[in-house]
This record gives structure tokens, C-alpha cells and sequence, in this order.
């Protein structure tokens, strides 16, 4: 059976966490190695005989390390919520990339075994309709798009703005009103900076 190293206290991770962030890979390395326990759990619900556990982790660690890229430490919740968001993505991400080349595949086929020994569809885990699931998943992705796209942006009040308006990464949504009084702006001139950086966003997602 697998070890896995123990979670980081609090401390230690947000130090890792800003080191990572300053390009420090043995920092990124150490809290993959550190979230590995994470993984394997999620991919339990996913696992089944017709797939490779390794390369299910495998899948499962590229959602942690986006995770890790991607986390703002200064919303003050641990990472280990992120990223088990991340990592679920992820591996619906592989799903339905499996669904569109396999003609086989349905929403009602087996895709791993739950504790108890019984079968769990893709169904069961996202819980709606099918039509609904795509929207779902293709949403999933766009706001994984999103996220990349913020990352290379400098920290404007274009970019200000859209993370406070829309409560990325784990805020809360403020009003125009709000984030005018924040930046110490109008709010029209908010209303102008979001609808382009709103366009901005949207030309760079469908190239």
C-alpha cells in the first residue's frame, strides 16, 4: 500500500505557497508531493478496472498543480479546498474528452465502483440532465480558461476589477458600486474597464 507524506501545516504550506509563486519549483514539487493523499482519495471515485489507477493519479496531479499555480493565498483558506475542485475537474475533463472519442460511451455506463462495491455513472456524479451536463462541463472548462488567461494579465484595475466583480478566486461578488469605492473611481468608468476587460477575456478563450 502507498505512503503518503502528511499534510503541511498551515504555516509551512503558505510558505511553500509563496515561494511557488516566486518560480520556486522544489516549493511547487514539495506541496505536490505534500497533496498526493488528496489526489488518490478523489480518484477513488473514479477508479475502476478499466483504467489505470496510475494514470488516473497521473491526471489527478495535473488538476494539483494547476491548483497550486492558480491558488490565491491571500483569500486565506487552506489550498487543500481548491484544489480538490481542481482535481475533480480535471478528471471530468478527461471524462468527456473520452466520451467524444468513444461512440460507446454514455452517461449511463459505468465509469468506477463506490465503497460499497456498486457502479457509479457520469450521471450519478454530476447529478442533472445530459443536456445540462455538457453545458456543465463545457462551463467547468471556460472557467478554467478564465483562470489561465487572469494568470498572464498584470495586476490593472482591469484585472482588479473582474476578480472583484465576479468573486474569483473564492471572493465574494461585489456590485460596481463596490468596487468603484475600492479603486477609488466612478462607476462608469468601472462599467467601461469591466466591458473590456470582459472582451479582452473573451477573444483570448476562443482563440
Amino acid at each position: 500500500m502507498q505512503e503518503f507524506l502528511q499534510p503541511l501545516l498551515p504555516e509551512e504550506e503558505r510558505h511553500y505557497l509563496i515561494l511557488s509563486r516566486q518560480g520556486d519549483m522544489n516549493a511547487r514539487n514539495l506541496l505536490v508531493e505534500h497533496n498526493l493523499r488528496l489526489v488518490a482519495h478523489i480518484v477513488k471515485k473514479y477508479h475502476n478496472l478499466d483504467r489505470e489507477k496510475e494514470d488516473m493519479i497521473s491526471i489527478g496531479v495535473i488538476g494539483l498543480i494547476k491548483a497550486i499555480n492558480t491558488y490565491d493565498i491571500s483569500k486565506g483558506h487552506r489550498l487543500v479546498t481548491y484544489a480538490a475542485r481542481c482535481i475533480e475537474n480535471e478528471l471530468l475533463m478527461m471524462l468527456r474528452q473520452e466520451k467524444k472519442t468513444s461512440k460507446n460511451t454514455s452517461l449511463y455506463e459505468p465509469i468506477g465502483i463506490d465503497k460499497e462495491g456498486n457502479e457509479i455513472h457520469l450521471l450519478d456524479i454530476l447529478g442533472t440532465q445530459e443536456t445540462d451536463l455538457i453545458k456543465k462541463i463545457e462551463q467547468k472548462e471556460n472557467i478554467k480558461r478564465i483562470y489561465e488567461e487572469l494568470e498572464k494579465m498584470e495586476m490593472n484595475k482591469e484585472k482588479k476589477t473582474l476578480i472583484m466583480r465576479y468573486g474569483l478566486y473564492g471572493r465574494e461578488p461585489m456590485t460596481q458600486k463596490e468596487v468603484a469605492k475600492n479603486l477609488h473611481i466612478s462607476r462608469s468608468y468601472v462599467s467601461r474597464i469591466e466591458k473590456k476587460a470582459l472582451m479582452l477575456l473573451k477573444s483570448k478563450i476562443k482563440t
